[in-house]
């Protein structure tokens, strides 16, 4: 079956669909290993793992198309990306479009900031007039050529006009053709509630953890209504905190020794399996004959 199939079944199923957002080779890995069905990159890890900065809208088109096409390669799931406001005008977005299709992915959300966009969850944003959105997102919805690839529409209007002018949107966006939407920053249980009653297609929450939207489990997110969870932050967040908690050890004490071990560091032998180096060193057996 196609990724793009599989994700658009994915969701549309009656359970909500968890989404883990890699910012790396290495976190994709671990999201797949854990057995989720698919999986997300966006601007947010991808911005702090490559540039070792803010997610304001520094990474160029060809750094985030180059990446997630390393990720997209590495793992066997359907892959989500984030194309932020798609990079220019109309024309820009149709090629962004299709040089996603032509990477893998299983769907893409294009979003109606202002550039340079903030992350979602970030104070000073601006959005644009629908009608300088709305042919972006036709443009893109024309570009596609599976017609299973998924594309969502997301507005960060609640946070700059309020719920309403958000709700407003994500209902012409769905009219238009959009798949799914995304309200982004909502900040109440009965406002998730709202939208979701509100929109007519698959609508997709953002848990992130200190952010302004409530943090609800799995079970609570499909019982208000949504389709599917993202979880944009917690990979690069985990990664911080143990990388600084190493890099202070190693200071203080001249050694990892004490540090290291099986709650905080894998091993050699661990890492080289799963990095697939083992799996790797078998399959070249298959290209040399017995004997040489």
């Amino acid at each position: 079956m196609k990724k793009t199939t599989r994700f658009r079944q994915l969701v549309n199923a009656p359970q909500l669909l968890m989404l883990p957002v890699a910012h790396d080779g290495l976190s994709a890995l671990a999201i797949a290993e854990a057995g989720f069905e698919a999986m997300a990159v966006a601007g947010y890890g991808s911005s702090g793992s490559l540039l070792g900065l803010p997610d304001i809208g520094l990474l160029t088109a060809t750094e985030m198309l180059g990446h997630y096409a390393r990720l997209i390669a590495r793992v066997d799931l359907p892959v989500m990306v984030d194309i932020d406001t798609g990079f220019g005008d109309v024309n820009n977005v149709i090629r962004t479009v299709r040089e996603v299709e032509r990477l893998g992915a299983a769907a893409l959300f294009i979003e109606d900031q202002t550039f340079p966009k903030r992350c979602g969850h970030m104070a000073g944003k601006s959005v644009v007039p629908v009608e300088d959105y709305l042919p972006k997102l036709r443009a893109a919805l024309w570009a596609r050529e599976d017609p299973d690839f998924v594309i969502m529409a997301r507005t960060d209007a609640a946070a700059v006009h309020g719920l309403a002018e958000a709700i407003r949107r994500a209902n012409l966006y769905a009219a238009a053709g959009a798949d799914m939407v995304f309200v982004e920053a909502v900040t109440t249980v009965e406002d998730m509630r709202t939208v979701n009653a509100s929109v007519p297609v698959p609508s997709m929450a953002n848990m992130i953890e200190g952010g302004r939207t409530p943090f609800l489990s799995a079970a609570q997110l499909q019982d208000v209504g949504y389709a599917l969870a993202a979880y944009p932050c917690a990979s690069v967040f985990t990664a911080v905190r143990a990388l600084r908690a190493w890099a202070g050890h190693l200071k203080a004490h001249g050694t990892s020794a004490g540090f290291a071990g099986p709650d905080t560091m894998v091993d050699f032998e661990e890492y080289f399996r799963f990095i697939g180096a083992a799996a790797m060193r078998e399959r070249e057996k298959l290209f040399f004959e017995k004997g040489e």
